[in-house]
């Protein structure tokens, strides 16, 4: 290794000569590479590497690198932590860029302190997409995190020069023996939670509520109700601020809450962490993860590469649009940006430049997070050229999909987009990806309110959708009959339309195609049968969702009855009706108990969690086949458009998880409003049927102790009530 002592040169940005003499021994501990040949203003620097991307450590300095396919010009801007003016700005000498990549090691900072930024010099013309500005200060896009917004709604200073600073973040977290926890994928239930919703309300009784710290003091409780896996609503850094506006009516500040309009993808929010303004973010973020993991519960992160924050041509220049407009985004042949995403830009992800940083991003996740999934917000988007046009390969979901660092992470698409394009049952998998089974939520939701003509669509959804994913099995079906987007599941039986009017648009924002009943009355009353009915309903959608082949995904509060009385489409709403309040879980705990028992019961029966479609025939000869489906006949179902009842039956020696052998599981649905006898199919082996969940009983009968469930009344047939569920076990 060559090694020796270079001068330090007094002229600005000039090369010093290298002395070959070594003048004290512990020099030659110093690679010449990592030893500065430039100096401007004071500050000490060299040529640094072209990657990594981003800003590293390096042996006393930092590199840095940023590329731009169009600019003429870059400069390195760097800030002490806070300051209003940078201490140093030094531009890259020309040699120091290797094709488009402008690399330099800066020696001798408190990297501690340190926030640094670019100035991209270039041509201002939109019609060539082309949109820099050298008087504007950029955020790296690789910053691991950003400083500038460090507490939760705290107003920021709009004369700022730089108001989203890049900082960097250390790898010197004690991950122990932490690491993902690889569960297979039909085995998980998962929990959708917004990371401030989860914790802000003052009746969640947590220090630092709305914070990842706060999620670790909940933790037990997750553990209770028995889901495996959370998945958290967008924790890259974003404004709360953008597009804030008061409220006409309460005055009260309505902002960007849900977290759908991405800064920088590398960084977690520091307003979510309760260090935040120590700048201890990544530390406090993994730490939950660790926490989260001990106690057998993966996360997964809902990213949002579809769009960044810096909007349309009106929108601020924040990052990627100062840096290299026309790679980053989806632009007209006019300049004007593509609108796939409904919020003013569309990332390119299909150029490769752009695809290597999302790559670069979700292995940085993984390996440094031990980030167990992503769930992708508007991932239809990702399989666009960049005209706009749907791929038939699209070259980044297929890297994804074979990238060996996330050879074991979950990927799950909502498999749609703001432009049009519905993939639901056709997303390119690779025999990777799973959706978001919007069909499942769809049909779900007409069945239970008793919409004629679904039998037909609910024996495909209740089976894993075969009829959308044959090929994929019923792991590719992430079902659900809520999200975050839209009506909870008490809103979707007390409201028939949605009430949107606090968001402040005139109620024109929000889906209006909810599919959702109000079982007699809009919104709250004290009518006894009619809330009844509401909590039998809210039973019938969860015990349906839990005995289904796919992945059930449970909404934050639903097990508890949380409401946000009608509104669909709450993302502006840091108050009440985003925080998940508390004290419905003593209100309601009967529902939360229903949900748990539920959570076990599927847990305990491999027969509800097959990785592979049911083939319908009888394989181990048990003498009866996998799956049947009965009406109130035995073996004979009722599929005629006016049907609202069905049965299905599976046989527990069908069961795939190794040599184990499972019970039988009946589970009769009937939508009329009138009660109906259903015949049960004869089991063998001595065997009797056993009655689980009957939602037709009162709230504390509605569900019996796993393993003790009484035997039914009579072994040849039940009364299911009008509008309920029963699941009945064959032991």
């Amino acid at each position: 290794m060559a090694t020796a002592k270079a001068k330090t040169t007094k002229a600005k940005t000039k090369a010093a000569p290298v002395e070959t003499a070594i003048l004290d021994k512990s020099i030659t501990d110093i690679r010449i590479d990592y030893y500065p040949t430039h100096e401007h203003e004071g500050v000490k620097f060299r040529r640094g590497h072209a990657m990594p991307f981003g800003a590293t450590t390096v042996p006393n300095g930092v590199n840095f690198s940023i590329s731009s396919s169009a600019a003429t010009a870059c400069t390195l801007v760097l800030f002490d932590r806070g300051a209003d003016k940078p201490f140093v700005e030094i531009p890259f000498p020309d040699e120091f860029r290797v094709g488009d990549v402008y690399c330099m090691i800066v020696f001798d900072l408190d990297v501690e302190r340190l926030e640094y930024g670019y100035r991209m010099d270039g041509p201002f013309a939109p019609e060539l997409g082309h949109r820099f500005d050298k008087s504007v200060i950029l955020s790296d896009p690789y910053a691991r995190s950003l400083g500038g917004r460090d507490t939760w709604l705290a107003e920021p200073n709009w004369d700022d020069v730089y108001p989203y600073r890049s900082r960097l973040a250390f790898e010197d977290f004690d991950w122990e023996n932490d690491h993902p926890l690889e569960y297979p994928i039909e085995d998980l239930v998962i929990y959708e939670m917004h990371v401030r919703a989860f914790t802000k309300h003052e009746n969640a009784k947590v220090k630092n509520g709305g914070t990842f710290s706060a999620i670790k003091q909940k933790i037990k409780y997750l553990k209770e109700l028995g889901v495996n896996c959370i998945e958290l609503m967008p924790i890259y850094e974003y404004d709360e601020w953008e597009n804030s506006k008061p409220n006409p009516v309460t005055g009260e500040m309505l902002v960007n809450f849900w977290g759908y309009s991405t800064v920088n993808f590398f960084s977690p929010k520091a307003g979510y962490a309760a260090t935040g303004k120590f700048g201890m973010q990544v530390d406090e973020l993994k730490t939950v993860i660790k926490e989260l993991h001990k106690n057998g519960i993966e996360v997964i992160l809902d990213v949002v590469f579809n769009h960044t924050a810096e909007g349309d041509h009106r929108g601020h220049t924040i990052s990627f649009r100062g840096i290299d407009n026309k790679t980053y985004y989806m632009l007209t042949p006019e300049g004007y940006y593509f609108n796939f995403s409904g919020t003013g830009n569309t990332l390119n992800c299909n150029n490769p430049v752009v695809r290597d940083m999302v790559l670069d991003c979700l292995r940085y996740w993984a390996a440094d997070y031990h980030i167990d999934g992503f769930r992708f917000d508007l991932a239809a988007i990702l399989g666009r050229a960049q005209d706009g046009s749907p791929l038939s390969n699209p070259p980044l979901l297929e890297s994804l999909a074979y990238d060996p660092i996330l050879a074991k992470c979950k990927l799950i698409a909502e498999a749609w987009d703001a432009g049009g394009l519905y993939q639901v049952g056709t997303f390119p998998a690779y025999g990777r990806w799973a959706e978001w089974n919007g069909k499942y939520r769809d049909t779900l939701r007409k069945f239970l309110k008793g919409d004629e003509g679904q039998i037909g669509e609910m024996v495909q959804r209740i089976q894993g959708s075969p009829d959308l994913y044959y090929y994929r099995g019923p792991t590719a079906s992430i079902n659900f009959i809520t999200c975050h987007d839209g009506f909870t599941l008490y809103d979707t039986f007390a409201y028939n339309e949605k009430h949107n009017e606090a968001n402040a648009e005139d109620n024109r924002d929000g889906a209006n195609d909810n599919n959702s009943w109000n079982c007699g009355a809009e919104g709250e009353t004290d009518d006894i049968e009619i809330n009844f009915l509401r909590r039998k309903q809210i039973k019938n959608a969860l015990a349906i969702l839990l005995v289904s082949q796919g992945v059930p995904m449970i909404l934050m509060g639903d097990e508890m009855g949380r409401t946000k009385q009608g509104n669909n489409n709450t993302y502006c709403h840091d108050n009440e009706l985003n925080w998940l309040d508390w004290s419905l879980l003593k209100k309601n705990q009967h529902l939360f108990e229903f949900t748990q028992s539920l959570i076990r019961f599927r847990k305990a029966h491999p027969v509800l969690r097959s990785s592979t479609h049911f083939t319908h025939t009888d394989y181990v000869g048990s003498g009866y086949q996998d799956i049947s489906f009965h009406g109130t006949n035995a073996w004979a179902l009722d599929g005629s458009p006016g049907s609202r009842s069905f049965a299905f039956m599976l046989d527990g020696e069908h069961a795939k998880q190794g040599a184990i052998k499972d019970d039988t599981i009946y589970v009769a649905m009937n939508m009329y409003w009138e009660g109906l006898s259903f015949d049960l199919p004869p089991l063998s082996n001595g065997r009797q049927w056993h009655v689980f969940v009957n939602t037709d009983m009162p709230e504390k009968e509605a569900v019996n102790t796993l393993g003790k469930e009484p035997r039914t009344d009579s072994q040849s047939h039940v009364l299911v009530g009008p509008r309920s569920v029963m699941i009945l076990v064959g032991k």
